[in-house]
């Protein structure tokens, strides 16, 4: 099994910036094709990167790219999105569903928008570009091009204290999670892998930056993600299905010691930890 994403096509979702865009960008340095999904298309003082930026660095990282303006809440968007993807690269080999919604708020404290939101982008979203993509990777695997379907989820847990203080949250990230389960089922018959990666930190983004009191100092850097993400991606995808990998984990279990590199301090011991991992 070849460990290089050269020539694939990938449909990544939240693409614009952060976990997305840096599993694009090591995906793009094989030589892969990107479809770039996501809805930041005017640069944001808060959020740094745009669709198009992102698309600009893909193209130096040396893949293609192709940004595409969607909101993945609606349907036909995702289907018009995926149309120009396989019209421009001829198919689809993997599919990432990054794009997130977060709010770490109580129940009384949720408003019925911001549910919503987070349903929306994380559940339903996840579920409509994996059936918009489903036919293109099921010919991808006939090919012989060893299709995957990644989600960027925990492990599940029935464990109360990771509902407790967001349930409306954990209840729409385990969903993706849920889809991975049922998914990689599913699919096993059609050679599709179907798996989830979630870090074992805090991850620094500019939406993480967003949540007061986080100190970006003590987490880690996306590319360890993006590294893990390439090793799931590289593997048989008629073998490798339904697991929910954690980044380091993975990693060390391929021989990977150093994890001071992804450290956004070199040197810093007490790292935060993320969510859902016990």
């Amino acid at each position: 099994m070849s460990r290089s994403l050269q020539g694939k096509t990938l449909f990544v979702t939240g693409a614009s910036r952060g976990i997305g865009l840096a599993i694009a960008l090591r995906a793009a340095a094989d030589g892969a094709n990107v479809v770039l999904v996501a809805k930041t298309t005017e640069p944001n003082p808060k959020l740094p990167g745009t669709l198009y930026s992102a698309a600009e660095q893909i193209v130096a990282a040396g893949g293609q790219a192709l940004p595409v303006p969607t909101d993945i809440r609606d349907d036909n968007a995702v289907a018009a999105a995926v149309a120009a993807g396989v019209e421009r690269f001829g198919g689809i080999d993997i599919l990432v569903n990054n794009a997130s919604a977060i709010s770490l708020t109580s129940t009384a404290a949720t408003p019925m928008k911001r549910f919503d939101l987070m349903f929306g982008v994380n559940v339903r979203g996840t579920f409509c570009c994996t059936q918009a993509c489903l036919p293109h990777l099921a010919r991808s695997a006939k090919a012989g091009r060893n299709p995957h379907v990644l989600n960027m989820s925990p492990p599940l847990s029935m464990k109360p204290h990771w509902f407790r203080d967001h349930v409306a949250y954990t209840m729409a990230k385990y969903g993706m999670s849920e889809c991975t389960l049922g998914h990689a089922a599913e699919f096993q018959p059609l050679g599709i892998g179907v798996n989830s990666l979630w870090p074992r930190t805090a991850i620094a983004t500019a939406a993480l930056q967003m949540i007061p009191g986080v100190d970006l100092n003590l987490c880690r850097k996306p590319e360890i993600l993006a590294d893990a993400a390439h090793l799931i991606l590289t593997s048989d995808a008629r073998t490798t299905t339904g697991n929910f990998f954690i980044d380091d984990t993975l990693l060390e279990e391929n021989g990977v010691t150093d994890f001071d590199r992804y450290a956004v301090v070199p040197g810093t011991k007490n790292l935060i930890p993320d969510f859902f991992v016990d």
